[in-house]
């Protein structure tokens, strides 16, 4: 069994023993049972701790370091113009959607009521299998 209890920022530098590819929910939990390897890993982080694509895990003796990455999954993409994308951003943070934010596009999980709404107001959606990275948010914190 190996309990990963400390995370460290992204360093290439450090050599690890293996990766763990979780999605954008799975990134949030603090406790979390997973079997990788035929080996038994917790994860026992502090509380409210969310996880990013390429922050590292140490086991408690740090011995073991494990890299995360993000898992893709189903994501709805959203390109439009600079304005638009400010409105379809404005719109789904009024519904409190976990969206990935980019000067290019939004990323979010897919829901057939909120592709509507984003095509009414003129974007281009449309369906892929990518990593997902939401924003923490304004009140969120990463350890």
């Amino acid at each position: 069994m190996i309990a990963l209890t400390q995370r460290q920022p992204p360093n290439t530098d450090i050599p690890v023993d293996f990766t763990l590819a979780l999605t954008a929910e799975e990134r949030t939990r603090s406790r979390y049972r997973l079997e990788i390897q035929d080996e038994i890993v917790f994860l026992r982080l502090p509380r409210g701790t969310v996880l990013r694509d390429g922050d590292l895990l140490q086991a408690e003796d740090a011995r073991i370091v494990v890299r995360v990455i993000a898992k893709p999954e189903p994501v709805l993409v959203v390109k439009a113009t600079p304005v638009l994308l400010l409105k379809a951003a404005y719109h789904l943070g009024n519904r409190h959607v976990p969206v990935e934010v980019t000067q290019d596009y939004l990323r979010l999980s897919p829901d057939p009521v909120l592709r509507t709404m984003l095509e009414q107001l003129g974007a281009q959606v449309y369906e892929a299998v990518l990593p997902f990275q939401p924003e923490i948010g304004a009140y969120g914190h990463h350890h």
